[in-house]
């Protein structure tokens, strides 16, 4: 029976099931309408105060700046379900702040980039 502790807590402590729950309160998605998606750009709002799970807390500390919410599951070591639940709460709380992501260049324009080439070829 004292082989099965260890292997219990070592279960917890990876991760497992029952502390993903505990972390998520049960919830198994945000309940907020606005869905968080992975490139959702977060900064905090509020420095951490007493009340918050030290997961949320570590979350408000690390987004200084903007981070997506992948960003965020990679540095806290949790999956990107549980962080867009803990998120979601931080939201309804305003201790954070959720920004759609910078828009991705378009493309040049090909025929510019060929004249561009062309006329420093020729100088």
């Amino acid at each position: 029976m004292s082989d099965s502790k260890p292997e219990e807590h070592k279960r917890w402590e990876e991760g497992g099931p029952e502390r993903l729950y505990v972390l998520t309160s049960g919830l198994s998605a945000p309940g907020r309408s606005t869905a968080l998606d992975m490139v959702t750009l977060i900064v905090t709002r509020h420095r951490p105060s007493s009340g918050l799970q030290p997961e949320q807390a570590a979350i408000l500390r690390i987004c200084d700046y903007p981070l997506s919410v992948a960003e965020i599951s990679a540095y806290v070591h949790l999956p990107i379900s549980v962080v867009t639940v803990l998120l979601a709460d931080l939201l309804d709380n305003a201790h954070v702040e959720a920004r759609a992501p910078i828009p991705a260049a378009s493309l040049p324009d090909v025929e510019l980039l060929e004249a561009v080439m062309h006329g420093l070829q020729n100088l």
